[in-house]
């Protein structure tokens, strides 16, 4: 879905929204100094919005530690290419001098008007910048928005969590899509940059022995697991408003199950990917939920004393059509557990065993997302010297042995896919609104939190 060739993209200028923050440094400033380095922003400039009192200087020494090897010269020329703009999100007035900057920054550094505008803020800061932006015409007016890739034209991108349920994502997607056209709107996701998430669509359509095979005669069950073997850090006060499910399901393991669930669709270009995924999340019902809590969870900096925010999550679920009747889909997640990993596994059903000794383990293949990228398929082969035994055995596909160590990082792609005007990796408002609709029941089932110990599975609860 990603074509990231070695070519110089449109010239912008990047509005980074939430610019001393966490995601500013650890992931977009790289991300931008990444492309450079590749000569893939070959004319550009970044102007960072935040309301703390701070200067150029300091955020990029804070985003230097996030970036290997670093170009000395190369990492001052992007700082020479940068302003600070300090500003309250609040206060109305502030956005004509915004739009001051911008325009002296665009003059100054001859740029022609394309824009980016990065949304690293918490939801409830979205409609706020967004009316002011089309009060004080920061962003061109969506009746002239260009459809591809015409100067000049405004994008923007919301970061993930779009709202914190169901009411407030339709709140937001019905005051953006007022004033701004669906194709300036960029809803992201980082995971769907992710080279293996991007590669489940590609694999599966492009591959004719896997097709035939995708559907309830075949598969027993797919399972998507999302593990980390820390806690929440310096992220408590988000996390104890969000949660598990809220920060993972909502977003990246919905996302992977529909890419994985979907019908064929006409062409694996952005509508039509769109609309098969948001078919599938139309069709998604909970079966079950285990919620869990690490120990210690309580005692982490910002979090409420008597907070029950789960930090693992197990759902089981199932997609209510033809192609996938009686196939469970499991997704599970959680902070402080055994490993840190990220996969989706695919188990087949079980052949007729005609053996006196039959196979311990059915045919399954896992797409491994985190650390070791990757593909493996596992089969049953003869024993060596034994008659009528069999072996599971994987054939594996490394991502890094093939391609190598320097893949482009998620915010890579995806930035580099905003430029370009590509929407297929990002999440249209049905998609969102959707996903935010399935998790709606979850309080319902909520019969109460576990408590489970770091380094372990989760929760002894979550098994059937």
């Amino acid at each position: 879905m990603n074509d990231f060739k070695n070519s110089c993209l449109n010239e912008c200028l990047f509005v980074i929204l939430g610019g001393t923050g966490d995601l500013a440094k650890r992931k977009l400033i790289p991300a931008i100094y990444k492309l450079s380095e590749e000569n893939k922003l070959c004319k550009f400039s970044v102007v960072l919005v935040s309301n703390l009192q701070t200067n150029v200087s300091q955020i990029f020494e804070q985003a230097q530690p996030f970036i290997t090897k670093v170009n000395d010269g190369l990492w001052q020329k992007i700082q020479d290419k940068t302003r600070y703009f300090k500003m309250d999100f609040n206060d109305s007035r502030e956005y004509a001098e915004l739009e001051t900057l911008l325009k002296k920054v665009e003059a100054e550094d001859h740029l022609a008007g394309n824009r980016i505008f990065y949304f690293a803020t918490m939801p409830e800061h979205f409609d706020v910048i967004s009316r002011n932006f089309a009060n004080n015409k920061i962003v061109s007016d969506k009746n002239k928005a260009d459809a591809c890739c015409k100067s000049p034209w405004s994008r923007l991108v919301y970061e993930k969590p779009f709202g914190f349920d169901l009411a407030s994502a339709k709140n937001i997607n019905k005051y953006i899509t007022q004033i701004f056209e669906e194709r300036q709107i960029y809803r992201i996701d980082h995971y769907l940059g992710k080279e293996l998430v991007g590669n489940i669509a590609l694999v599966r359509f492009t591959n004719q022995v896997f097709e035939p095979l995708w559907n309830n005669k075949n598969i027993d069950s797919i399972s998507i697991n999302i593990f980390e073997d820390f806690g929440v850090g310096a992220r408590g006060a988000f996390y104890d408003t969000y949660g598990a499910v809220k920060d993972m399901v909502q977003s990246h393991m919905l996302q992977i199950l529909a890419l994985v669930a979907m019908e064929t669709p006409k062409k694996l270009s952005a509508d039509f990917i769109r609309d098969a995924k948001a078919n599938v999340l139309n069709q998604v019902e909970i079966e079950k939920v285990v919620l869990g809590q690490y120990d210690g969870y309580l005692q982490e900096k910002d979090v409420k004393p008597n907070s029950k925010t789960e930090t693992f999550a197990m759902l089981k679920v199932k997609v209510n059509n033809k192609r996938w009747d009686g196939v469970t889909f499991y997704l599970k997640t959680g902070k402080y557990l055994s490993k840190r990993e990220a996969f989706v596994e695919i188990t087949f059903k079980r052949v007729t065993c005609l053996l006196d000794y039959c196979p311990s383990k059915p045919n399954s293949l896992i797409i491994k997302i985190n650390p070791d990228q990757g593909f493996y398929l596992g089969l049953n082969v003869k024993t060596p010297g034994v008659s009528n035994h069999v072996t599971p055995v994987s054939m594996d596909f490394c991502h890094t042995g093939m391609f190598g160590p320097n893949t482009p990082e998620a915010y890579e792609i995806l930035l580099s896919d905003v430029i370009k005007g590509d929407q297929s990796a990002f999440v249209r408002s049905d998609e969102v609104e959707f996903s935010w609709k399935i998790l709606e029941n979850i309080n319902t089932k909520r019969t109460s939190v576990y408590v489970y110990k770091k380094g372990s599975s989760g929760p002894v609860e979550q098994k059937e």
